[in-house]
């Protein structure tokens, strides 16, 4: 590249930076002044947007700012607004039993609004986004269908969430305990195939067999007390229903050999130690307004000496 005097470039009548390459030359073209003074105009907005608001660091924090402005006190103030908004409707949900909330629908469609909130805090992690299960067989239960292990009323559904299941922590947790037939050593491997054959055909997965006759009597034998004689399962023990299609651990023959010979023992978190009464309360309702959700159960009859009181 040749260094050459600057001079002024005739066609245009601009000078030259006084580079040239090949007989090309490079013009010293000024900026349009509209660009100029919008640059200008940058910074002198921002130079007083940092004496405004808060934006140089220091050693023990950031410049205030003129005006004293900063979006944590904002946001504090938003929230502060916002828990006052809600506080009606929480007060009346915590007062409502949970029994009666249904027969508020407005206020349960609340309870369910802020149910759905706290799901997808504590409870996505294991039931999935959509509380279905995340997916089948994987030992988390599906939210959204109508198979309960211990019931699925509103009152049921508190309880369970509250005191967690099979918490070790927790004196009122669900509990039920199945034996491991194989690893116990109460069933042998071929009567433990037996007993999965007739599983499998009272579930309307396998057709009649001799395997399954056989298993008929083992099953009386050993999972009737807890499972019901026709396999219909228990609420009192927790115990699953074996007739259905839906499956915690999966009912392919496998999954079911595997809960048979060693038992299954899934944990829960008991919320009601972590979380305040109002919002069990809440996730109760959402998981109730999921679909599977059931009637509350009759209420047992009051013994006739009880019945009235004398006056």
């Amino acid at each position: 590249m040749a260094e050459q005097k600057k001079r002024v470039d005739q066609p245009t009548g601009t000078h030259t930076v006084g580079h040239e390459w090949d007989g090309i030359e490079e013009l010293d073209t000024p900026m349009p002044r509209w660009w100029l003074l919008t640059f200008y105009a940058t910074i002198v907005f921002a130079i007083g947007y940092t004496v405004v608001y808060p934006a140089w660091p220091g050693l023990h924090g950031a410049t205030k700012g003129l005006w004293g402005w900063n979006s944590r006190s904002v946001l504090k103030d938003e929230m502060t607004a916002a828990t006052k908004g809600r506080a009606a409707t929480l007060s009346a949900i915590a007062t409502t039993p949970i029994e009666q909330l249904q027969a508020k629908p407005a206020l349960f469609e609340e309870a369910a609004r802020g149910g759905e909130a706290a799901f997808k805090v504590y409870c996505v992690q294991c039931h999935g986004s959509g509380a279905d299960g995340v997916r089948p067989g994987s030992g988390y239960p599906n939210l959204n269908d109508d198979d309960w292990l211990w019931g699925g009323d509103l009152k049921s559904l508190e309880y369970t969430i509250a005191n967690g299941i099979r918490n070790p922590d927790v004196a009122d947790t669900r509990t039920s305990q199945m034996p491991a037939f194989g690893k116990d050593g109460i069933l042998t491997a071929a009567q433990m195939r037996d007993v999965v054959s007739y599983v499998r055909f009272i579930s309307g997965q396998d057709k009649a067999s001799a395997s399954g006759q056989r298993g008929a009597a083992l099953f009386a034998t050993n999972c009737a007390a807890c499972h019901g004689p026709d396999g219909k399962g228990d609420r009192v023990f927790g115990a699953p229903n074996l007739t259905d299609g839906i499956w915690l651990y999966g009912g392919s023959p496998e999954a079911i050999t595997q809960t048979v010979a060693n038992s299954r023992h899934g944990v829960m978190p008991a919320w009601g130690h972590r979380l305040d009464a109002t919002t069990v309360k809440m996730l109760a309702a959402y998981v109730y307004s999921r679909g599977g959700g059931e009637a509350a159960p009759p209420a047992e009859p009051v013994a006739a000496e009880n019945a009235s009181t004398p006056q």
